[in-house]
């Protein structure tokens, strides 16, 4: 199964982002979405699993503040900001955030800590960055995408 993992959109889906989403089985968004019609059209492309970032105001009521999914065998645990994570995250293979903008891939006691970076506008000096990964039967395989954009 391919997932495509994205987050800090704010109001913005990339023609690189999109091209990604067309070979996505699932969709992963960790917040900061800022509007409806992005969240509409994420869910063309393939099932969506969001949560709400602290950018997501009165029109993300009914998205989750953080949620728990098991796709390909592996347990994904979301949340936008990592310092609102649970004490207890037993059970989660992955752990799935937003928030810095700030790519990271890396492994802690037997957990796997994602967080694609932003793919939105271009914020910090940052790279513009998401995730597609392969899961099946319990593992996964993570590949970090990086956006071409213009420097300013």
């Amino acid at each position: 199964m391919k997932l495509a993992i994205l987050s800090d959109t704010h109001r913005l889906l990339r023609p690189e982002v999109l091209e990604q989403l067309k070979t996505a089985d699932a969709i992963l968004h960790g917040g900061d979405i800022n509007k409806q019609s992005i969240v509409d059209q994420l869910r063309q492309y393939a099932p969506l699993y969001v949560v709400r970032g602290n950018n997501d105001k009165e029109w993300a009521g009914e998205i989750p503040h953080d949620l728990t999914v098991t796709l390909g065998g592996v347990t994904f645990y979301l949340v936008h900001n990592k310092k609102e994570l649970p004490a207890d995250l037993s059970g989660a293979d992955v752990v799935l955030f937003g928030h810095s903008h700030k790519y990271v891939q890396e492994e802690k006691n037997g957990i796997l800590w994602l967080n694609p970076g932003s793919c939105g506008p271009r914020r910090f000096h940052q790279e513009i960055t998401m995730m597609m990964a392969e899961v099946s039967e319990g593992s996964i395989q993570v590949e970090k995408i990086l956006i071409p954009h213009e420097v300013q």
